[in-house]
């Protein structure tokens, strides 16, 4: 085997490409892309410190529903949220340290509990991301509006601008998102942390600060014991939204420095941390100051309801700091951009849950392809047309939104909980299988101590998420929330679907030891990616037309995976040599077209032939699942001179619904063998044929697209 390489380039990426997103990155330079702690948490902490911004306004909103009495709950509720973040992030950083890998509670549960709670975890988080980017920019679009009540009519159409931006900021690469994304998250904790302290100042020398809306009061109704109950629970429901976030950390310890799981899991600890300080502190001045904010603005006695509602944060800088003061206006303008930006969170966990669901093959492969800038671009766009579909259908109206928010989160907190009991459980059992001897050892009793403490925190953080999610549940389905357990179930069956899919492709083309090869041929290339029947098709096609050279061409991208195909090369005593390209900027025509250029400048005008196996399917659906990297290297190829391409079919299983739906027998069918319509029928879901004529010796073999 021999190694081929080729200076790098960077023309290939069409010019606005590369003017909007930057030059393409080889991808030996993915370690200086890794984040250090202090561009980590605005990277995946903005979420969670974001969510300080509605989260107590969410709470006081649904207690206002029952008049302002119900305010004196807000502290009691208010404590209870922050109890159950601080067991979360405990709990959480456990689960960091046990499954370092990036899959977070998804990995957590399909390795514990099993394939189903596994696909409901990915599932529930895939929608907890789209509708966190939705949140978060109406969100921030509140905000901007509060400041700007003009800008009102157009809140669809900034929400939509904003996440297009976001997007294409992501694309340009994960060092350059940290950079843009990080002075507003520190902005926002400095300046909302300065109006805590100022506010709290101002309460202790006897001079509170008042709300606008303190003079307003509502109408209420009398409620029965069991409304006011459920009026508690859903505030506390509400409010649990300032937990939204946390599980990014664990899907993304991939993206941190090394040691990862230590720098994971700091990060995890101050995001945790001051999104407490922040959350209790806002709430405690918001109702210092009698803020009364309400679900439905007509509802506030003596408040025009034609303009528009300033939010909590509006209220609460206006009472400490004056209104169009210049701290009003800083802390309006870091509000805003942290929630918009807070979408970052989603940008960053869902291309990498995207890509370990595509590794496990729950999801189309191609979300498991790193962009130009190495980054998951395909799941970066994915989740931006999402999230755009849903702001237009809710008008990007937060308090609607927010009805459909945290449901998928803690299905995956409870699931994920719930699989670190199995982790823990198992942990102690293999302990107890020991001798006696080795279960009095130092290091094993230290081991037990761990598995211990690690059972006690999941048990507990399973049994809050759980009752949470039960809460959750009852207070937010008739508002809204229904649509998101339907879509759960949805996602979840079509994730198995794809899974299945993968599985029946995967054993159809494993690889065996029972194909015959042809005799030896002229200059011909044939492009192996992994070593499996349709390769090994193609070397036969190759080796049987007689060139005077044969040879089979790697592009490598991954080591580990080049390293595994020139092992299975040699275990299966493959006839003709393989020869490695390295390609740093993951591109696959361009280095071929210079190893061709090379070699005829070395050898003289050889006409070069490349072998390009393609799977041939039966559904329409299934195109989508593959990447059809053949024909995209077909029609590079067919551009460098001197060089034919030979496409090599193979028909997958599927296929045979194309022969079934055939009227009339189609060109070239009776010289190379294959039955037209009325030759075949159906036996349950099964094309039987009859035997027909063999394959004429004279028709040309890459055409014929039959099996070995």
């Amino acid at each position: 085997m021999t190694n081929e390489s080729r200076e790098p380039s960077v023309d290939e990426a069409p010019k606005a490409k590369r003017l909007i997103l930057g030059d393409p990155l080889a991808s030996t330079d993915t370690d200086e892309h890794l984040l250090p702690k202090k561009m980590a948490l605005p990277i995946f902490a903005s979420d969670a410190l974001s969510s300080v911004a509605y989260a107590p306004q969410e709470l006081l909103l649904i207690l206002l529903t029952g008049g302002l009495a119900f305010l004196a709950f807000a502290p009691w509720v208010a404590a209870a949220v922050v109890v159950l973040l601080i067991v979360v992030v405990i709990s959480y950083r456990q689960l960091i340290k046990a499954y370092p890998s990036g899959g977070g509670d998804y990995e957590v549960a399909r390795k514990n509990l099993g394939e189903i709670p596994g696909v409901i975890v990915a599932s529930a988080l895939a929608v907890d991301y789209a509708l966190t980017v939705a949140v978060s920019v109406a969100s921030g679009v509140d905000n901007i509006i509060s400041a700007l009540p003009g800008l009102n009519p157009f809140r669809v159409e900034l929400a939509v601008g904003f996440v297009i931006l976001i997007v294409v900021v992501n694309l340009r690469g994960v060092r350059e998102a940290s950079r843009a994304f990080a002075i507003p998250t520190y902005v926002f904790i400095g300046s909302v942390g300065v109006m805590i302290v100022v506010g709290l100042f101002e309460v202790l020398m006897g001079n509170p600060p008042v709300a606008s809306s303190a003079q307003y009061s509502v109408e209420t109704q009398d409620l029965t014991q069991a409304a006011v109950i459920l009026l508690v629970l859903r505030a506390f429901s509400s409010g649990c939204s300032a937990l939204t976030g946390v599980e990014a950390v664990s899907n993304g310890v991939q993206a941190f420095r090394r040691p990862k799981v230590r720098n994971a899991q700091t990060t995890l600890a101050l995001m945790g941390g001051i999104a407490i300080v922040l959350f209790a502190g806002l709430t405690a001045i918001a109702l210092v100051a009698g803020v009364h904010y309400a679900e439905n603005p007509c509802d506030l006695i003596g408040f025009d309801c034609s303009n528009p509602q300033p939010s909590l944060m509006a209220q609460v800088s206006s009472a400490v700091f004056g209104m169009n003061s210049i701290p009003f206006f800083v802390i309006q303008a870091a509000t805003a951009l942290v929630l918009l930006l807070a979408a970052n969170t989603a940008f960053n966990g869902f291309p990498l849950l995207g890509s370990v669901l595509a590794r496990d093959g729950y999801a189309p492969k191609a979300l498991n392809t790193r962009g130009d800038r190495l980054v998951y671009s395909n799941g970066m766009i994915i989740l931006g047309l999402v999230a755009i579909a849903v702001l237009i259908v809710y008008r990007a109206n937060l308090t609607n939104l927010i009805q459909l928010y945290i449901i998928g989160v803690f299905v995956s907190f409870t699931l994920g909980q719930i699989g670190m009991i199995r982790h823990w459980t198992r942990g102690l059992r293999d302990i107890r299988l020991l001798p006696a001897d080795q279960r009095d050892s130092k290091a094993v009793r230290t081991d037990l101590f761990g598995l211990r403490k690690g059972l006690f925190i999941n048990s507990l953080g399973a049994a809050m998420t759980a009752s949470v999610l039960v809460i959750v549940t009852i207070t937010k389905f008739t508002h809204g929330a229904w649509l998101v357990f339907l879509a759960i179930p949805i996602l979840s069956f079509l994730m198995v679907g794809v899974h299945r899919y993968y599985r029946d492709v995967e054993h159809e083309i494993a690889m065996d030891d029972q194909t015959h090869f042809g005799s030896t041929g002229d200059v011909a290339l044939i492009l192996v990616n992994k070593l499996q029947k349709p390769v090994v098709k193609a070397v036969d096609y190759a080796l049987a037309a007689k060139h005077d050279k044969t040879f089979a061409v790697h592009i490598s991208v991954t080591k580990e995976d080049t390293a595994a195909l020139e092992e299975e090369w040699r275990a299966h005593r493959m006839p003709i040599p393989l020869k490695i390209i390295e390609s740093p900027y993951r591109t696959y025509a361009s280095p071929i077209a210079e190893f061709v250029k090379q070699y005829r400048a070395q050898h003289g005008s050889a006409v070069v032939t490349v072998y390009l196996p393609q799977y041939i399917v039966g559904h329409w659906w299934e195109s989508l699942l593959h990447n059809r990297r053949a024909r995209r290297i077909a029609q590079q190829l067919m551009l460098v001179h001197g060089v034919s391409i030979t496409l090599v079919p193979w028909l997958l299983d599927s296929s045979e619904l194309i022969y079934g739906r055939r009227s009339r027998a189609l060109p070239g069918d009776d010289r190379s063998g294959h039955l037209s319509a009325p030759d075949v029928h159906r036996v349950g879901r099964r094309v039987i044929r009859p035997a027909g004529p063999p394959e004429s010796a004279d028709a040309p073999k890459p055409q014929v697209a039959a099996k070995p």
